[in-house]
């Protein structure tokens, strides 16, 4: 027996080379120190005499080569055969096919020699032009002095020293004169790893546990559901063991794992799309059968669909008097979720969170799912996922909760999550447990970054800790640079995101009234623009609110407000996702802006600009004047030609001018924010207290 080194030193070989060998036979040996045993050494003999067989022939020797290679292969067989204790420990090493699959390989190298030499002669006369490289890089590239190089870039008519920078057509120049192909070398930049594309080997691939997120109504049972599950598919020993909460957990059932992620709802689960986040498989919506469909239940139809992942409907509190199935399948059907019994694709499970009647038909309905969606990981490659929760603890500093998509995770990896790095100091699996390796869609925590990450943060390991501290850096500086700011659609760009090979454009639409709300509907949706469609993701009665913007980011969307106007805080919410709202009362303009921006063909355009919003505190009658509504100023200004909405209980009841402005009896030009005023508004006297005035101007923009 001898360390990895040791044995190098013998065969002649470097030790990286007798690493990458260890590696295709499968052998435990990862660094210079790593004991081989005598069966390990046996099996690297073969390769290492293979190799060194490998120097010394000529594309003549293929047949002599070919009979070594199978008296390889025998010997080992027969070697195998002989000594049953020494094949006992190589097959938990190697499997034999596979080192048969090595040694075919180095065949096929040999009968392919020829090519393979005339490809090396074709490669001696390129070179690679990498970023920043300079003359004396260039130098050592062609294999030249620098002084002759020099004199060569002077003859061309420039001045440059050995540590200046040279530029590829110059570059390409110089490389002819010497006979050389200059190419440029590809440069891959994996800071911004969240658009990153990760192909895997298909043979690679292994199946994965699903990760399913559970939505609904508020006291619907989201909560008693994940409690049930947790409770009796957790052995108890375990459980009990949890010591802390990650925002995730693990279950078995039918000894198949099964991973639940554990969010406050679907505004967290949309906030973590928004942020580029795609971290959930199924979706399962619970409506509680005494209650059926309502706003919330429609807002998590809404987000899971813009998700495009799969959905399962779990009717809940099936124990209780009174309950209705067939409305609350005629209440999904109507958000057009049909039920497989009725010939959709959605599955509907009846269950009782509190007895755990159905629960189980609930587990085996998302096993089948992930069956035949056939999700899968490649666990030999590092680690990339994303943040479920972030926090601090007063004994381990800054924790962060990670849910593994891809690869393995391991104690000791240096980490990039977000604009943070550090080396995994501590990992913990969801029972609490100290872990030092964890697989795709697994959930753990972990210390050791150097700040605390958000929420839907993608995060990736890598080799080296160097590297990862500059990796960090780097996307710092960018965040700064663009301000991490999601730049969704907007009219502006539609004709664009059209060209750019996009055939749906997706709208969120808020109306005050049902009627208005399909009449709106129907009418985008009728629009056709050489094959280009409108899609309404999601439409509703009453305000704009800030799930809607999440939702209009995460999806790419337009919103559109008929008759209604979002709040300020919407309004600021907005401008951070960086969302256009569009706000109309007449149908066809509605239609028509939409076609125009659609078809490149937009006006200038004039931006609606908000001024401040005034609350009416009392109204006074006067027969020559009308109404005059006492006010205070809520937020900003208001001024005395301003534009008005008058806006009551969340609805636009009026549109119109402010006719007159007053301090005390003096008329004034604008009212600051905390100030009391007198406001009579052209052509509207029904204001009442609690109205709400939203003052804005209309100003042009350059497109």
């Amino acid at each position: 027996m001898m360390n990895v080194k040791a044995y190098a030193e013998d065969v002649k070989l470097t030790v990286a080379e007798v690493l990458k060998e260890a590696k295709k036979l499968g052998l435990e040996a990862k660094v210079a120190e790593d004991i081989l045993s005598e069966d390990d050494i046996i099996l690297l003999d073969n390769i290492v005499n293979l190799i060194s067989t490998e120097e010394e022939t000529t594309i003549d020797d293929d047949i002599m080569m070919d009979e070594k290679v199978e008296n390889i292969l025998e010997t080992t067989r027969i070697d195998d055969l002989d000594q049953d204790v020494k094949k006992e420990k190589v097959s938990k090493k190697v499997e034999v096919n596979k080192g048969a699959e090595f040694l075919n390989e180095k065949k096929a190298m040999y009968k392919n020699k020829a090519k393979l030499k005339q490809n090396e002669e074709e490669e001696v006369n390129v070179v690679l032009y990498k970023e920043g490289m300079t003359v004396n890089d260039l130098a050592k590239s062609l294999d030249v002095s620098g002084t002759d190089l020099i004199k060569k870039i002077i003859s061309l008519g420039l001045m440059k020293s050995l540590n200046d920078m040279i530029d590829f057509e110059t570059t390409e120049i110089i490389a002819l004169d010497y006979h050389k192909v200059l190419k440029k070398e590809q440069s891959r930049d994996i800071s911004n790893f969240e658009e990153y594309e990760i192909v895997d080997d298909p043979k690679d691939l292994q199946l994965r546990p699903p990760v399913v997120t559970i939505m609904g109504h508020v006291d619907h049972g989201k909560t008693t559901l994940l409690d049930y599950i947790r409770h009796s598919h957790v052995v108890d020993s375990e459980f009990g063991g949890i010591t802390q909460h990650i925002g995730a957990y693990q279950i078995k059932y039918l000894d198949k794992p099964i991973t639940f992620i554990d969010t406050p709802g679907h505004e967290a689960f949309t906030e973590m799309r928004a942020r580029g986040a795609k971290v959930t498989d199924i979706v399962v919506i619970i409506v509680a059968a005494d209650d059926g469909v309502m706003p919330q239940t429609k807002e998590a139809i809404d987000h899971a669909r813009s998700a495009n992942v799969a959905i399962i409907v779990a009717i809940n509190k099936i124990d209780k008097p009174n309950v209705n199935i067939d409305r609350i399948m005629t209440e999904m059907a109507e958000q057009n979720v049909i039920p497989e019994a009725w010939g959709g694709n959605v599955p509907f499970v009846k269950l009782s969170a509190v007895t755990g009647e159905g629960v189980n038909l609930l587990l085996e309905t998302i096993l089948t799912i992930a069956e035949m969606e056939n999700y899968r990981a490649n666990p030999n490659r590092y680690a990339v996922g994303t943040v479920i929760e972030s926090r601090l603890d007063k004994n381990s500093g800054g924790v962060a909760n990670l849910l593994i998509q891809n690869g393995t995770l391991r104690l000791g990896d240096p980490i990039v999550v977000g604009t943070t790095y550090g080396k995994i100091r501590t990992m913990k699996n969801d029972l609490g447990e100290d872990v030092v390796i964890s697989y795709p869609s697994s959930p753990v925590s972990i210390t050791g970054l150097n700040d605390n990450p958000s929420a839907g943060d993608k995060f990736m390991a890598f080799e080296k800790e160097s590297e990862a501290k500059e990796i960090a850096e780097k996307r710092l500086n960018n965040l700064k640079e663009s301000k991490d700011k999601k730049v969704a659609v907007n009219f502006d760009d539609l004709f664009a995101h059209i060209k750019s090979g996009n055939k749906e454009i997706n709208v969120v639409l808020k109306a005050d009234v049902r009627g208005s709300e399909e009449a709106v509907k129907q009418s985008l949706e009728k629009i056709d623009v050489e094959g280009v469609k409108v899609k309404v993701i999601r439409s509703g009665i009453g305000n704009i609110t800030e799930s809607d913007v999440v939702l209009a980011s995460a999806s790419n969307a337009v919103i559109i407000g008929f008759n209604v106007s979002p709040s300020s805080i919407t309004k600021e919410v907005a401008k951070g996702y960086n969302v256009e709202i569009r706000l109309y009362t007449i149908i066809y303009k509605v239609v028509e802006e939409m076609e125009l921006a659609m078809k490149g063909m937009l006006d200038p355009k004039f931006e609606e600009k908000s001024v401040g919003e005034v609350e009416v505190l009392q109204t006074f009658q006067f027969s020559k004047v009308g109404t005059i509504a006492g006010c205070i100023v809520r937020d900003g200004l208001v001024k005395s030609n301003s534009l008005v909405r008058v806006i009551r209980d969340g609805i636009v009841i009026h549109e119109g001018k402010i006719a007159s402005l007053q301090k005390e009896k003096a008329s004034v030009k604008e009212m600051k924010k905390g100030f009391e005023c007198g406001i009579t508004l052209e052509k509207f006297d029904d204001l009442r207290p609690k109205d709400t005035l939203s003052c804005y101007e209309i100003v042009e923009v350059k497109r």
